[in-house]
């Protein structure tokens, strides 16, 4: 059995009577769901305390420390659009493999190694206005051209499709960290690829080539408005890759103590 309370208010929202040991929190939305169609899975954060963690979809109720009846708390995380959506529809500029949500792969092309959280209206609306800002500036008739000319355009494109590469083939070796259908959680280490030997001093080398994407594009299209981009972009990837690295010092005690989250020995 399975009380679901309002996180805010703590009111009942929901009374799921007979619900399997076995059922997983994503059951458990499914059936949510069908009492409240307005708040779908997506929209869905259940936890064992107001303001505790989310529950991941994938943990089973009987492991779970609740006794016969358990009691979930429930907070809408708002309406919600699937990464493939947002993947396929949103114009990111320069087409960059990782400035999304902390998840070990977020490209169509490459399968994520765990599910990867839907995207709110707001990510779709900051792309979106990111990328009609940039390409507003960098197409004007007045746009001025990078100071160098043609050698700044070649030596920063360079820079750009080095990092890319290096952003794709991190993105690669997390994919086979995790084999389809494993659980198992490892601790990421460089492989005989050169590009993944910056694990060796970051626990999120993809948000560091990253990063070196737009500076790259940055230096490329010398306009004010991807710097600006760049910038934020770095910021979130930077917060996101310290939260990354504590859960990996949490998670494995023999964690790799020279690695930092994003910058090699600064942060």
């Amino acid at each position: 059995e399975v009380e679901i309370l309002d996180a805010r208010t703590r009111e009942k929202l929901c009374f799921l009577d007979k619900v399997e040991p076995h059922a997983t929190i994503a059951d458990i939305k499914s059936l949510f769901s069908k009492a409240h169609p307005q708040w779908y899975p997506a929209r869905q954060s259940l936890r064992l305390d107001p303001k505790g963690r989310s529950l991941k979809d994938e943990d089973v109720l009987q492991t779970l420390p609740v006794g016969t009846t358990a009691t979930l708390y429930f907070r809408d995380l708002g309406a919600q659009i699937s990464w493939v959506t947002v993947r396929a529809c949103v114009p990111r500029p320069c087409v960059p493999l990782s400035l999304c949500p902390p998840c070990h792969l977020d490209t169509v092309g490459v399968p994520s190694v765990s599910p990867t959280p839907p995207a709110s209206p707001q990510n779709c609306t900051y792309y979106w206005g990111f990328a009609a800002w940039m390409a507003y500036y960098i197409n004007h008739p007045l746009y001025t051209p990078p100071a160098y000319g043609d050698e700044q355009v070649k030596v920063a494109l360079a820079v750009f499709l080095f990092c890319q590469l290096g952003n794709f083939s991190i993105h690669v070796a997390l994919r086979n960290l995790r084999p389809a259908g494993s659980k198992t959680r490892k601790i990421p280490y460089p492989t005989r690829n050169p590009f993944t030997w910056l694990f060796l001093l970051v626990s999120c080398p993809n948000y560091t080539y990253e990063v070196g994407s737009w500076i790259g594009f940055t230096i490329m299209t010398q306009c004010l408005p991807v710097a600006l981009f760049s910038l934020v972009g770095f910021v979130q990837m930077a917060i996101w890759a310290q939260g990354k690295h504590r859960s990996y010092l949490r998670e494995f005690r023999d964690y790799p103590p020279l690695r930092s989250p994003i910058i090699p020995f600064l942060l």
